[in-house]
């Protein structure tokens, strides 16, 4: 990986834009952009609200590289001795761009800078000119939306989240709730697709959002080369937990919509014997972040319930060693409040370790029932652990699970399927656009008989 700092970045006359010395070397590669305005793909994953849309544009951005685009990955930069531009490989990068304070902003208060992330943005698009456009989040849909209006783009879109299902679960909802629900709306009905990672988020746009649009289901994927099967023991030994122990690991975020604490009162009605269970939590900054106080809370009850001493707080972890708490757990619990995806739940997956998650969104697509895991209903702690209970309590049904799991991610989930299946999309999508350009309206003045086309009717994707 290379980074570049301030005085590298591609306005500098100085040092060589590396998109252009990368297009040099291979003159036929389209180049496209990857939008996402406060998933940094380059940012540390768990840190500062970084995760799975973070891994997603990351992972996919470096899967069209090797198939043959020129990607660039533009995101907003939030530290001023962060550097302008990472270069993850020699046809991938990450472009940070100047819009507000250079700082950590939370999201619900971040959309009066993306007047100024467009500008910055069109900078890039004047110089190299993006043809397609893939945002992430809705609020780089905005900005994809902005910029389709001065240029001929075509537009795809990820939502990652959806505020209509969001907004039901909050009993307040927050002074941007209106604005998000009409970008939500305005981008399903105007991109030129919309990319929904699992059938229950398609019918979820459907009913709550627009039934105007087009939509194709794309699922998010896991670098299978990483997260794969490892013996068990070898993973406990490396990180020192007990051969004998039965580990419940949860990996994600600090956030209430995470349902973590769901997962700590269920601890406490295991029927395992309480000294054979450790619970371990992966993920979250620390205190001093913006996560601290979720993260304060948590270990609060973990504390109130009497379970500090069974209870590990591991922190961040990197991909590297992630892997390894996921092996070295009996099982991967995700009691989130709603998922549109869950790569937690691949991850864990893919490396033989069976799910007990929430019956919602994209984690009724990626885990199947009985097979691969177990779904229940969310911030119900009876049924969390219950479902617990019986992956712990049969060790035979456990090894069948961790089987299934991994044989399903091996076969629907990696990132070059995925990029493949991305990849198709846009080329089918810039076809229509250069059809569409190509097309000259005829006058039934200027030839007797001649059939007229409608322009509008070769940008519908079939």
């Amino acid at each position: 990986m290379v980074l570049l700092s301030d005085k590298q970045n591609a306005s500098s006359s100085t040092f060589p834009d590396p998109f252009i010395s990368a297009r040099s070397k291979a003159p036929d590669r389209q180049a496209i952009a990857l939008i996402s305005d406060h998933g940094d793909p380059a940012a540390d994953i768990g840190k500062e609200a970084a995760g799975g849309q973070n891994v997603y544009v990351r992972q996919v951005g470096e899967a069209l590289a090797k198939l043959g685009w020129q990607v660039d990955m533009f995101t907003r930069k939030t530290r001023a001795d962060d550097a302008t531009i990472v270069q993850h490989s020699p046809h991938c990068r990450t472009i940070r761009l100047t819009a507000g304070p250079t700082e950590f902003i939370p999201r619900d208060r971040l959309f009066e800078f993306m007047p100024a992330f467009v500008n910055a943005f069109q900078k890039y698009q004047a110089k190299h000119h993006y043809p397609l456009i893939h945002t992430n989040y809705w609020m780089s849909a905005w900005v994809g939306l902005e910029v389709q209006k001065t240029h001929n783009v075509q537009l795809v879109n990820t939502y990652h989240s959806l505020g209509a299902i969001k907004y039901q679960a909050v009993p307040n909802r927050p002074a941007i709730a209106n604005t998000r629900l009409d970008v939500e709306q305005q981008i399903l009905e105007q991109a030129n697709c919309i990319v929904a990672t699992s059938p229950q988020e398609q019918e979820a746009l459907r009913s709550l959002v627009s039934s105007q649009g087009h939509i194709e289901v794309i699922p998010c994927g896991t670098d299978i080369e990483n997260f794969h099967v490892m013996p068990k023991s070898e993973a406990r030994s490396q990180l020192g937990f007990q051969p004998d122990e039965k580990i419940v690991l949860y990996v994600g975020r600090f956030d209430p919509r995470k349902g973590i604490e769901t997962l700590v009162r269920a601890c406490t009605q295991l029927k395992e014997n309480p000294a054979d269970v450790r619970l371990v939590i992966v993920g979250g900054s620390d205190s001093t972040q913006a996560d601290g106080d979720e993260r304060n809370r948590i270990e609060g009850i973990v504390q109130e319930l009497g379970l500090s001493k069974r209870t590990t707080f591991v922190g961040r972890v990197g991909h590297d060693r992630l892997p390894l708490y996921y092996t070295a757990a009996d099982v991967c619990v995700i009691p989130s409040h709603y998922e549109p995806f869950g790569l937690v739940a691949i991850e864990s997956m893919a490396c033989g370790t069976p799910v007990v998650a929430s019956a919602v969104g994209g984690l009724k697509f990626s885990i199947v029932p009985e097979e691969t895991g177990l779904l229940v209903p969310p911030q119900d702690t009876d049924a969390f652990a219950e479902a617990i209970d019986r992956i712990l309590g049969d060790d035979l049904w456990a090894t069948k699970l961790r089987l299934r799991a991994s044989e399903r991610v091996q076969q629907n989930f990696s990132w070059s399927g995925v990029a493949a299946q991305l990849s198709d999309l846009y080329r089918r999508l810039l076809a229509q656009s250069i059809a569409h350009e190509m097309l000259v309206p005829v006058r039934s003045s200027d030839l007797s008989g001649a059939i007229v086309v409608p322009a509008k009717a070769l940008t519908q994707v079939s």
